[in-house]
């Protein structure tokens, strides 16, 4: 009875030391949190780990694309680590809220529905939803979807956009919906193998894809109507220091050139937006 007793009493130490020490990894969301940043010098980022060149895991269990680069070099700047946390991007804003992420990193859309619950950085990056589809199939603009299926990542920027914009898209397409995945390689591999006629996805995604893959010559990729999108980081709102101390390496990273020199590496051109190239530090 007295070595049970034992045995339970250690287990029990030992539950709360791991209880404690991943509570202790999770941010409050309701403060501003730059200061457990500083002191831990580690912040964590959700990203999805499919989406090629902006973030995305290689065969080698390593993490990268523009988003990994260009956030270990802002967060150099303050001395602190980036912990790259892959995440369900359907409960992005979900992680983000219960602290179990600090930042949304991964070619992440500000959008007006987006900005209730989040804090944005100055926009990076711009982006355009697109529609891809095999040349085979004939279609090249929205009309020619009038009955055909459509797919889209599962809470992306682009089924946003899809079911606010009905006009576009919705009303002529089969079933008035779109297959949903979990991630864009999934949604491309059934386009591939005509499970789907047409995929909306986002431009930055699809031409380095079928580049890399060598295919970009057996597919159409248009725009539809969407308007133009910024690519932001998203943040709590109780985390304002954070998104400030982003917007000042941002700036400060292209008056260096180093936003520059990444952005060739991933895309071969200066893709920075009007507001980095403007932004002044204090």
């Amino acid at each position: 009875m007295k070595l049970k007793n034992i045995l339970l009493a250690c287990l029990t130490l030992i539950l709360t030391f791991l209880l404690g020490a991943c509570s202790s990894n999770v941010s409050d969301p309701s403060l501003d949190n730059w200061s457990k940043y500083e002191e831990k010098k580690q912040i964590t980022i959700g990203f999805d780990n499919t989406f090629v060149p902006m973030g995305f895991e290689q065969k080698d269990g390593t993490y990268a694309g523009f988003d990994i680069d260009l956030a270990n070099a802002v967060f150099e700047e303050y001395g602190i680590k980036v912990k790259w946390q892959p995440i369900d991007w359907d409960m992005k804003e979900t992680e983000l809220t219960n602290g179990t992420i600090d930042l949304i990193w991964n070619g992440y859309s500000a959008t007006d529905e987006r900005r209730e619950k989040v804090e944005f950085t100055i926009p990076y990056m711009k982006n355009e939803q697109v529609l891809v589809s095999k040349k085979s199939s004939h279609i090249s603009q929205a009309n020619d979807m009038a009955g055909k299926v459509l797919g889209a990542q599962a809470g992306s920027s682009g089924y946003v956009a899809f079911e606010s914009n009905p006009e576009i898209l919705k009303t002529i397409v089969k079933n008035h919906t779109a297959t949903q995945y979990q991630s864009f390689n999934e949604a491309l591999i059934d386009l591939q193998n005509d499970r789907i006629d047409g995929l909306l996805i986002d431009r930055v995604y699809a031409n380095y894809y079928l580049t890399e893959e060598g295919i970009l010559d057996q597919y159409s990729v248009f725009s539809v109507g969407f308007e133009s999108e910024d690519f932001a980081v998203g943040a709590r709102k109780a985390d304002r220091t954070l998104v400030e101390k982003v917007n000042a390496a941002f700036g400060k990273l292209y008056q260096e050139g180093k936003f520059q020199k990444i952005a060739e590496k991933w895309f071969g051109e200066d893709i920075a937006t009007d507001q980095v190239r403007a932004y002044k530090n204090n």
